[in-house]
């Protein structure tokens, strides 16, 4: 009888000691104070409302609006710009609405390029209902972003905090601010559901996905973290897709906000070279000891890379001293890289760790009757019929130093059909070795033993280059 009161006194304890473990476990993970960030962020987030004329074209037609991300992308102004047809005979008024925020209390704002690119006058409404005239002080659009200037004789603005996108973490809670559908100052919440993606708007994309709340009109808003800094600008989302939306890491717009204010457009190094990602048949066919870097297809004529000795088949594993892991890293660090800096180059050539030494230069603006033919030639340990690359053949497709030949026909099944080659093609290279007619390619490939790896270059009817490995039958 005595045991019961002990046996009970030991079961009260064990409850109470598995109730406070919920509360250790859910200690850390807070979620923040959504109502005091919102009251405290939403004046420094303003509305854009743009107008542009529209002059007729000469011929009635259908306006494609041009879309920075690619056709799998919904362009933020589709709604508000519209797929108009073109039967006025005099010009129009277009509207269209966006976000931005505000980064410095003399009113300068930051927001996407798309919002306010083309437009005749720019409109700013603040969260206190004042609307003012915005001047568009500078432009970049391989970032799209666009820095903005509020004039009203005095200062005092409310600004944001900037915050540290390269310490945001997966996971973490975000809150965007916008003007969604132009409903004003609306808010939503989520998590940071990956970094550095890569959705295809450019050379440069580094984009953070966020499943919180992003639609049409939030283009150009700030995309804060728990602490209430910018570390994102929202700036895409996927057409028809639900909780994915993308933001410029505030980082990138930090490094060319003072630019953009002093001379209204970003100055980049440049390189001079095509280049595409590795994957497991060209770490094994150029004796790599990974596949981390960047696969060098082409260099440019008089270009720094040309001018430090840098070659087609190269792979680039670091630049000034900064890791290339993957192929998309190298036009960001180019980029970045000071003007007639001299820079280190670690690469890979032929298998072997080479170092080499670049002057980095200016990048401009933007860095991009039938033909006779002889009886091709069938090689069909690759799967491809090639014949020789004419003069006429030549200018047909736009080639001002023809070299290579043209691949005619590809066989149904084969390994170079496995690997995406077809007809129009250009073979500039089998293995390394340069080809300029049909006798080089037969020798380039009939020296391959089956099973072996061959190691192709191809300029793209589209005119890009690149490596392919095809296994040979």
């Amino acid at each position: 009888m005595k045991i019961r009161p002990i046996i009970l006194a030991w079961t009260l304890i064990a409850t109470c000691l598995l109730s406070l473990q919920p509360l250790s476990a859910h200690a850390k993970p807070v979620s923040p104070d959504f109502v005091e960030l919102a009251k405290r962020l939403t004046p420094s987030v303003v509305n854009i409302r743009t107008a542009k004329t529209i002059r007729p074209r000469a011929q009635a037609g259908r306006r494609v609006p041009s879309n920075p991300f690619g056709d799998n992308f919904f362009d933020f102004f589709a709604p508000f710009f519209g797929d108009q047809p073109q039967q006025q005979q005099r010009p129009r008024k277009q509207q269209a609405l966006g976000s931005g925020f505000i980064i410095s209390t003399d009113g300068y704002i930051l927001t996407n390029n798309h919002v306010v690119e083309g437009a005749d006058e720019v409109v700013v409404k603040l969260s206190e209902g004042r609307e003012l005239k915005a001047e568009i002080k500078g432009q970049d659009r391989k970032l799209d972003l666009a820095l903005l200037k509020l004039d009203d004789g005095k200062n005092g603005f409310p600004a944001v905090d900037l915050g540290d996108s390269d310490a945001l973490q997966v996971g973490e809670w975000v809150m965007a601010i916008g003007n969604p559908f132009g409903l004003s100052q609306t808010v939503t919440a989520g998590i940071v559901s990956a970094k550095g993606r890569v959705i295809g708007s450019g050379p440069y994309d580094d984009f953070i996905q966020t499943d919180a709340s992003i639609n049409p009109g939030n283009s150009g808003g700030p995309l804060f973290n728990a602490q209430g800094q910018v570390v994102g600008i929202n700036t895409a989302i996927i057409a028809n897709g639900q909780g994915i939306g993308f933001a410029i890491p505030i980082n990138v717009a930090k490094s060319v906000v003072e630019q953009l204010k002093t001379t209204g457009h970003v100055i980049r190094g440049y390189l001079g070279v095509n280049f595409q990602a590795l994957d497991a048949s060209l770490v094994k066919a150029l004796k790599l000891p990974s596949d981390k870097g960047a696969l060098v297809t082409n260099v440019a004529k008089g270009s720094p890379a040309e001018q430090a000795g840098l070659q087609a088949g190269d792979v680039i594993v670091s630049f000034d001293g900064k890791p290339v892991s993957h192929d998309t890293d190298l036009p960001k660090i180019v980029a970045a890289t000071p003007i007639n800096k001299k820079a280190k180059l670690l690469i890979y050539r032929d298998g072997k760790r080479k170092e080499l030494s670049i002057i980095v230069s200016r990048a401009k603006d933007d860095q991009a009757g039938g033909p006779a033919t002889q009886k091709p030639g069938d090689h069909a340990s690759i799967g491809i019929s090639v014949q020789e690359l004419t003069p006429e053949l030549a200018q047909q497709l736009g080639l001002n130093e023809p070299h290579g030949v043209v691949v005619s026909d590809v066989k149904p099944g084969s390994p170079a059909d496995d690997a995406g080659l077809v007809r129009g093609d250009l073979v500039l290279e089998v293995n390394g070795r340069k080809i300029d007619s049909l006798n080089s390619f037969a020798d380039a490939v009939s020296s391959v033993k089956k099973g072996e790896l061959v190691r192709l270059l191809l300029r793209r009817p589209d005119g890009t280059f690149g490596y392919v490995a095809i296994k040979a039958e």
